[in-house]
């Protein structure tokens, strides 16, 4: 069982399975929702996501003709997206929002053409 939670902890919530697929997210849109080079998002079935408290405190902002982001109305933090329409099976969940581990081995890099001309290599912390 993986839980996961928001900042200031109204929204907290709890995922039965594994994620099916792991991504940073480079486009504009994530950028700006998490100011942020770019998000780490973890797509899960839409019924293996259960909110415990908060889900009436979700903000919800369609930041696109198809996609809906969800955010904490209290601290801000981002939740969820998912496609109202086109996959309403599936939902992305911030992995920054997880309070436990997942397994990560498997992560994509979207979107790269709107990368942050800033972001270099990060340097290796043993140094």
């Amino acid at each position: 069982m993986i839980q996961g939670s928001c900042l200031c902890k109204a929204v907290t919530f709890t995922i039965a399975n594994n994620p099916v697929k792991v991504s940073h997210c480079h486009c504009i849109m994530c950028q700006k929702g998490h100011g942020a080079a770019f998000a780490t998002y973890a797509r899960f079935k839409r019924s293996d996501v259960t909110y415990l408290t908060g889900e009436n405190k979700l903000i919800t902002y369609n930041s696109s003709e198809d996609v809906l982001r969800k955010f904490c109305g209290k601290c801000g933090s981002n939740i969820e997206w998912g496609c109202s329409e086109r996959m309403p099976q599936w939902v992305a969940i911030a992995v920054a929002s997880l309070d436990s581990p997942i397994d990560s081995t498997k992560m994509k890099n979207l979107h790269l053409e709107s990368r942050a001309a800033w972001l270099h290599s990060l340097p290796d912390s043993s140094s």
